[in-house]
């Protein structure tokens, strides 16, 4: 809940709209009644609907409301992914067992359900050919065909040309845990 949630003696207009423990709704009353009934239930007044005219109060027990409020809050956050780009860099005049290194490299980034954005970096006359930097990207982008697919199509960015590649979304990444015990 925001810092700005007001509770009890902190309410400062005449009469509200009130909302019982159980969410029934108790009509307009006046702040003091509002505040007795509270009292009475030992319960919080709660403001829930600060702009509303006449704002809207609940009773609550307003610690354990914070309390699930940053709950629901962890959950959420441990629900999310984070995605992960990995980057892997390539020249235009790679060598075959040089390439089929880093396409592994690629192969076990996408495995794990992280995204890939290859890099090929062209220096001095190779940038008059860019069309190699094409064709060894699009010569990756099949290799990896089966583990993820070409998010973002190859284009050139000054000296490089990028490309990023996405692991499909049908597939099952493998836990973090098994990774570290691989004997490769």
């Amino acid at each position: 809940m925001s810092s700005e949630t007001r509770i009890n003696d902190r309410i400062r207009v005449p009469e509200v709209r009130l909302v019982g423990p159980n969410g029934e709704q108790v009509g307009i009353v006046r702040i003091e009644d509002a505040l007795r009934l509270a009292q009475e239930a030992d319960l919080d007044l709660v403001e829930v609907a600060p702009q509303a005219r006449p704002p809207v109060c609940k009773l609550m027990d307003f610690g354990k409301f914070k309390y699930e409020s940053a709950q629901k809050a962890r959950e959420s956050r441990r629900n999310q992914q984070l995605t992960v780009i990995k980057e892997q860099k390539l020249r235009p005049k790679i060598d075959t067992h040089d390439y089929e290194t880093k396409r592994g490299h690629v192969m076990r980034f996408l495995e794990h359900g992280n995204k890939v954005k290859v890099t090929i970096m062209f220096r001095g006359r190779e940038q008059s050919r860019p069309e190699l930097g094409f064709r060894l990207l699009q010569r990756l982008a099949e290799d990896v065909a089966d583990l993820g697919f070409v998010e973002a199509s190859p284009k050139q960015d000054g000296r490089n040309m990028i490309m990023v590649l996405a692991p499909h979304k049908s597939q099952k990444t493998r836990p973090k845990a098994s990774a570290g015990t691989d004997t490769n």
